[in-house]
Formats: structure tokens, C-alpha cells, sequence
């Protein structure tokens, strides 16, 4: 069995029924998810600082833009505004990809774009926006129907590899650009929101490599090939749960040895 297979295994042996025990899986997982999600796209965003709040909900001594510590502080409410939804199930909708999105940014919003366009959270775009080299962004009279036609795809998506179509809901995400800020975070929220409610496990993708992460939405923004980020994908998954996959190894190899001597 390959590593990203023994990883979804593990985390579908935790058997996740309750709020309480998705909290507990997810204790260590929800600090660095928040803080590479946001030191992707803000290099002031610190790892401490992210511990901090959504440990003890506040940072001392705090001398850089509050706006690094507003954007965490967003982090920790949608994490937990998701609890239950992951929980009970609850397709994606329209309505809960905006709500995502405006918790994500409140009070965050790109300033130039909140007071000279009247762009807002939870609002799809009102001006045409573009991303990347390749200056990809639907346009805005086609915002919604692209965003419906993708969760339509989504849900009638009969195989069975969850993260090959979470792969392609976060590419096209970015691709239609529906929002005029917070795109990135939002799409990485939405993605890990699908992959749960899917019974598979979130993944992080690490500030560190960033780089990869944009070169490969860039390569289906130029092909439509899926594959190197689906690959991508795979490798931060299996980098995300190394340690809790090594962690239940040894605890079963500690168990067949106590067995063992027993027997």
C-alpha cells in the first residue's frame, strides 16, 4: 500500500462521529494549516502568533500589523464555524462558500478594492479581476453560474478518488477567481471542507513550498492537466500526516510486541 492510501486509512480509522473528536484529530492540524494557509499569501504571519490565538485567543507584546493577527484570528473562527458542518456532512453550497469567505476576511478586505470598488466579504466580485501569468478570473456576469456549474460537477462525480476531485475543485476555484480578495484562503479552506465531509484527510500546503503549488495551478491554467497538482496534492498530504501516520506504527508495533512476550 502506497503512503498516501495508508494515510487515508488512518484517518478513517479515527472514525469521526462528534464535534468533540474531530477537534481532537485536528488539535495540531489546525495551528499549521492556519498559519501556512496565511503566511502564503502574508509574510508577516508567524507560527507563535498563530499558536497563540488559537490557544489562548490573544498575543502579548505584539509590535507588527495587526492585520497579520486579524487574518489568524479569521482562521480560528472558520475552523470553528466548520466544526459541525464537517461532522453532520453538509454539501458545499453557494451560500456556505461565501460565509467561508467572509469570516476568512472580515475586517481584512483589500483596502483599495473595499473603498474605491465597494468590494465586500461574502460578495462575489463586482469588477474583473485576474490571477497569475496567465491573467485567468471569470468574468463577473459569470461568476455564479461557473461556481454553480463546479459544485454540480462535484456532485456528480461517481469515482472514488476524493482527492483527484478536490484536486480539480480547488484548481477551478482559483481559476473562476470569484472574489476579489482572499481567493487563496478561502480555496484551501473549501478544499479541506470537501475532503473531510468526503471521509478523507485535510491537508496543509506548506508556505515552504508555495513555489510548486503555484507552478503547478499554473500548468492547469495552461493545459487543463489536473495530474501535477493532483500529484502535489498527494505529496502534502502524506508530508501533513507523516508524524501521526509514524506515531500509530510504532504504537502497533509496541502492541504486537506486548503480545508477543504475553503470549
Amino acid at each position: 500500500m502506497d503512503k498516501y492510501n495508508e494515510v487515508v486509512n488512518l484517518w478513517q480509522s479515527y472514525n469521526i462521529t462528534t464535534i468533540e473528536n474531530l477537534d481532537k484529530y485536528l488539535n495540531s492540524f489546525r495551528v499549521l494549516f492556519a498559519f501556512n494557509s496565511g503566511k502564503i499569501e502574508n509574510a508577516e504571519i508567524t507560527y507563535h502568533d498563530t499558536r497563540e490565538i488559537f490557544e489562548n485567543g490573544r498575543v502579548l507584546n505584539y509590535t507588527g500589523n495587526p492585520r497579520a493577527l486579524f487574518e489568524q484570528q479569521n482562521q480560528k473562527l472558520a475552523y470553528e464555524f466548520l466544526l459541525d458542518k464537517i461532522v453532520n456532512n453538509e454539501p458545499l453550497s453557494i451560500e456556505l462558500i461565501k460565509e467561508i469567505h467572509k469570516i476568512l476576511t472580515s475586517g481584512t478586505y483589500d483596502e483599495s478594492r473595499y473603498i474605491a470598488y465597494d468590494e465586500r466579504p461574502c460578495e462575489f466580485k463586482k469588477h474583473d479581476y485576474v490571477s497569475g501569468i496567465h491573467e485567468v478570473g471569470s468574468p463577473v456576469e459569470m461568476v455564479e453560474d461557473d461556481i454553480l456549474e463546479l459544485l454540480v460537477e462535484l456532485n456528480d462525480y461517481k469515482g472514488e478518488d476524493v482527492l483527484k476531485a478536490a484536486s480539480y475543485l480547488h484548481a477551478v476555484f482559483e481559476q473562476i477567481h470569484p472574489f476579489a480578495d482572499g481567493n487563496g484562503r478561502a480555496g484551501r479552506a473549501i478544499m479541506n471542507y470537501y475532503l473531510m465531509i468526503n471521509n478523507h484527510p485535510p491537508l496543509i500546503i506548506y508556505d515552504e513550498d508555495k513555489r510548486l503549488y503555484y507552478e503547478c495551478l499554473q500548468k492547469f491554467d495552461e493545459s487543463d492537466d489536473l495530474n501535477p497538482f493532483y500529484e502535489f496534492l498527494k505529496y502534502e498530504t502524506e508530508k501533513t500526516w507523516k508524524k501521526a501516520l509514524e506515531r500509530s506504527k510504532g504504537m502497533k508495533q509496541e502492541r504486537k510486541g506486548l503480545s508477543d512476550s504475553i503470549n
